[in-house]
């Protein structure tokens, strides 16, 4: 797990999607032991260098909610959109395997 240039990240999960996408799954606290959620889209730029970058801050009072959406709308593509598709075939355990952690930040 590499360090965090904050003292307030506490875990971090990386999923690669392709040879340019990456999603960061990073867990914050606050100065009040309080906990939020960053979700972060990195693409790689085709025509510069460096990364575009999209964020979305996740509050405890949402996970709920914005699990639930999130799993109502994927189950709706999966099941009614393309039933046929098998989205398995995109899974990669040793590529997860390597870009997995369940460590703690190290500060």
């Amino acid at each position: 797990m590499e360090n965090k240039d904050n003292n307030n990240g506490v875990y971090s999960h990386k999923v690669r999607a392709g040879k340019r996408r990456t999603y960061f799954f990073d867990v914050r606290a606050t100065k009040f032991d309080d906990y939020y959620i960053i979700i972060t889209e990195s693409k790689k730029r085709f025509d510069q260098d460096g990364y575009e970058r999209h964020k979305i801050f996740l509050y405890k009072e949402d996970f709920n909610k914005f699990v639930d959406g999130l799993n109502k709308v994927v189950n709706y593509v999966k099941q009614d959109l393309m039933p046929n598709f098998d989205f398995d075939a995109f899974n990669s355990d040793a590529e997860d395997a390597v870009n997995d952690s369940n460590d703690p930040i190290e500060e």
